[in-house]
């Protein structure tokens, strides 16, 4: 089961993860999407990439690093984290929400769409 968390939570679960490498929060919404609303994270570093992207350069990542992975609302987010679970990934979590709720929860300066 992928561990879901909401977007004030993930400073903490950055923190306590810390241990196994920089934090990835992965965007896997499409570039109009980020173009609309982006985030950012202190000590996290940030990679947008679409959704459909990930199988085909899942080379790129390391399977050890912590992940935390967004989209609008959560449910595109919560397939690749169980996509990258199944491929071996040891520290994953869905942010539940997504974008949407990073802007209702944590960050009002984020615009809604």
């Amino acid at each position: 089961m992928i561990e879901q968390i909401n977007p004030d939570q993930l400073p903490a679960w950055f923190d306590a993860i810390r241990e196994h490498g920089e934090p990835l929060l992965l965007d896997v919404r499409e570039p109009a999407e980020w173009n609309a609303a982006s985030v950012s994270l202190p000590g996290a570093e940030l990679l947008q990439m679409s959704m459909q992207t990930i199988p085909s350069r899942l080379a790129e990542f390391d399977p050890d690093r912590p992940v935390a992975v967004l989209c609008h609302h959560g449910a595109r987010s919560m397939n690749v984290a169980v996509f990258l679970t199944r491929q071996g990934f040891a520290h994953v979590v869905n942010i539940a929400g997504g974008i949407d709720a990073w802007s209702l929860q944590f960050d009002p300066s984020v615009p809604r769409y």
